[in-house]
């Protein structure tokens, strides 16, 4: 008898889902050719496989950055089920609310073939309803940092401002609006009343050509989204911009984007999200998509600053194969990625638990850094030029990966620390609220339920 060597090496076992049925399953992580896969199999549907990753050395050696996460104030729901079924959050759950997301409409000026939210109601939140889940997250999280208003267009919602001043009032210091951008693009007046609140705007940016946006949401939108970060820019409102990248859509567009973010003095910020297919979207082969890993090297290979794979670090507040990021110093001479400038695994304390770096911390360790050169402010002999000021000349690329029916896991799930805030006061991993039907389905009947 000849034994024949397997084709793959199992690296871990954890519990998933079905696609079709969305039932508990068992899943094999296996590595195989380089490449990360999942294979899992239900009683009732058969088998499946799907790409998780396509450079398993990059997400293995993601799993250093894996460090404690900090228990919350208050639990919302006790562990009866088990995960992903008690989410509210349960004391299973092994990371706080670092995002608060608040949909305060299903109502859409847009109707895009990939939106996970499937958005295509008319109903608005009111402030009283807004209020409670507001409550509900500072009750839980103790000092939440950042909320996000999302939709739907929270932009169409008719109190989107009074929304703002009620996060405020609750003392949530960064307020975070996730928009498409049209009414920002049309309503200058709506711009400069915005600018007396200071949201972050999280603009949707999927590329810089009418066919990217055509095929993503289904309408030309470049010279919308163009007139948007100028109108953005003009209020100076700090601005984030969300590219969805999708196979055969856009991934030829990641470097144009980058250098946009880099070279645009409105832009703070540019996160890339790989296509995850939940909600609305097209058929999907999930042996065939982008993931993050690809992300980095588009990002790296096309932009014209000269960007290398180790300048990205995964997130260890979250899972870190969930999250990558290259936090850089920009000004008008230079472009460094801080992974440069200073061992990032000395200073990953900075990332832990929150969702963006401390600036604060950073210049202080680059200030150390830079003693050499005096005072540690004005060098000019170091890798960071000068310091003064470094919070405005930081911007940061992020990769972030979020799950579908295919390559759903557990245990990232426990360590999810982006959390969907629901009308009954209970907080949702993202990845559960939009992969486990009950927790949309339950918003759904809110909604047809509600009264005013």
């Amino acid at each position: 008898m000849k034994y024949q060597q397997r084709d793959h090496i199992l690296f871990e076992l954890t519990k998933s889902i079905c696609p079709d049925c969305r039932e508990l399953v068992e899943a094999h992580v296996i590595i195989r050719d380089n490449k990360v896969y999942m294979k899992k199999r239900c009683s009732q549907h058969g088998q499946f496989e799907s790409l998780i990753s396509s450079d398993a050395q990059r997400y293995v050696e993601s799993y250093k950055f894996n460090k404690p996460g900090l228990i919350p104030p208050e639990f919302g729901t006790k562990t009866e089920k088990g995960c992903p079924y008690d989410c509210g959050l349960c004391p299973d759950h092994e990371q706080h609310s670092c995002v608060g997301i608040i949909e305060i409409t299903n109502a859409c000026n847009l109707r895009c073939p990939t939106c996970f939210a499937s958005a295509q109601g008319h109903d608005f939140l009111s402030s009283k309803e807004i209020e409670f889940m507001l409550d509900q997250f500072v009750k839980q999280e103790g000092s939440p940092e950042i909320v996000q208003f999302s939709g739907g267009e929270p932009t169409i919602h008719p109190k989107i401002l009074d929304m703002i001043r009620l996060a405020r009032a609750k003392n949530i210091p960064r307020v975070m609006i996730n928009t498409n951008g049209i009414r920002i693009s049309k309503d200058e007046e709506f711009v400069k009343e915005l600018a007396k609140l200071s949201p972050v705007i999280y603009l949707q940016f999927d590329g810089l050509t009418d066919d990217t946006y055509l095929k993503l949401r289904g309408v030309a939108l470049k010279d919308a989204k163009m007139k948007a970060i100028e109108n953005l820019g003009k209020y100076g409102l700090m601005t984030v911009l969300v590219a969805t990248i999708q196979r055969g859509v856009n991934e030829c567009e990641v470097g144009s984007l980058v250098d946009l973010a880099l070279t645009n003095g409105t832009v703070r910020g540019l996160v890339f999200q790989p296509t995850f297919y939940s909600g609305r979207h097209p058929d999907v082969d999930p042996m065939n998509i982008v993931t993050y890993p690809e992300v980095i090297k588009l990002a790296c290979t096309q932009s014209k600053f000269g960007l290398t794979e180790s300048d990205f670090v995964p997130n260890p507040c979250c899972f870190p194969t969930c999250n990558q990021s290259c936090y850089m110093y920009v000004d008008d001479k230079n472009t460094v990625p801080l992974a440069r400038a200073v061992n990032v695994e000395d200073y990953v304390e900075y990332f832990t638990n929150r969702p963006v770096a401390d600036l604060g911390q950073i210049k202080q360790s680059l200030n150390v850094l830079n003693s050499c050169c005096g005072d540690g402010e004005s060098s000019s002999c170091c890798t960071i030029p000068d310091l003064r000021g470094i919070e405005k000349n930081i911007k940061v690329i992020m990769v972030q990966s979020f799950m579908d029916a295919f390559s759903f896991d557990v245990k990232k799930v426990m360590k999810c620390c982006v959390h969907e805030i629901t009308p009954d006061g209970k907080i949702i991993p993202f990845c559960a609220f939009n992969n486990i039907p009950q927790y949309r389905e339950d918003v759904n009947r809110y909604y047809q339920t509600r009264v005013g």
